[in-house]
């Protein structure tokens, strides 16, 4: 059987950061490919430049040297526009602090990410539909009856699985998942990493970053990052 296609691919990516008269370097040359429906952890020490590398295949910052092709398209080349709709559209992010709004119910969290990619004519023709793919995506992480529940009124571990939900919302291809279990006991999170992998096992596509190897373990492939560099 052929391998899948490579459908993200980083080449020499530098990152620095300024802080105050230092220049702190964090990546040193990384080079990544991830082929469609992979499962990859990234796994290192802190500061190895594990959550760095995340951003930036997510386009949620740029390297200073190096680039990042989604399906062959420059990610540091796209319109504000086209990296708007990437990182809305293609990629679905899960962090470790979740970063749901309070203000806000789960069932409308989860629905966040359909709204703002629309505008308000267009949102008005699909909320319907959105509020459906919501449902159905709570009901999946087995969280119908929360839905009415603020975030504040949730364990550690349904918070995640609503910012699980929320990342879904939009069918990314791209799941990217930033230390998803650090801020969670050990059998809860079995639970999240449970998730993930019953994601990948119906073809997503998964980059997770983690310093726990326990963690890294029940990915498909594991990619090690030791002092800013990938290690051979």
């Amino acid at each position: 059987m052929s391998e899948s296609p490579v459908i993200l691919k980083a080449q020499d990516l530098h990152k620095s950061y300024r802080m105050g008269a230092t220049r702190v370097v964090v990546l040193k040359g990384v080079d990544l490919a991830v082929r469609e429906g992979e499962f990859v952890a990234v796994v290192g020490a802190s500061g190895s430049g594990k959550s760095t590398l995340l951003h930036l295949l997510g386009g949620l910052d740029k390297p200073d040297k190096g680039h990042i092709q989604f399906r062959g398209r420059d990610v540091n080349r796209m319109s504000a526009r086209g990296l708007n709709e990437y990182r809305n559209e293609t990629v679905g992010f899960v962090f470790q602090f979740y970063h749901l709004l309070d203000e806000l119910n789960v069932l409308e969290n989860v629905i966040l990410p359909a709204m703002v990619s629309r505008s308000v004519v267009g949102w008005l023709l699909a909320r319907h539909q959105a509020r459906r793919r919501a449902v159905a995506l709570l009901d999946q992480l087995g969280l119908q009856e929360r839905a009415r529940h603020k975030p504040y009124q949730l364990s550690g571990g349904e918070r995640q699985r609503v910012a699980i939900g929320r990342a879904l919302m939009n069918q990314p291809t791209l799941l990217l998942a930033d230390e998803p279990t650090g801020n969670l006991d050990s059998a809860t999170g079995n639970g999240i990493l449970t998730i993930f992998e019953q994601l990948h096992a119906a073809g997503q596509t998964i980059v997770l970053v983690t310093h726990d190897e326990r963690v890294a373990r029940r990915a498909q492939r594991i990619i090690t990052l030791v002092d800013g560099k990938v290690r051979t």
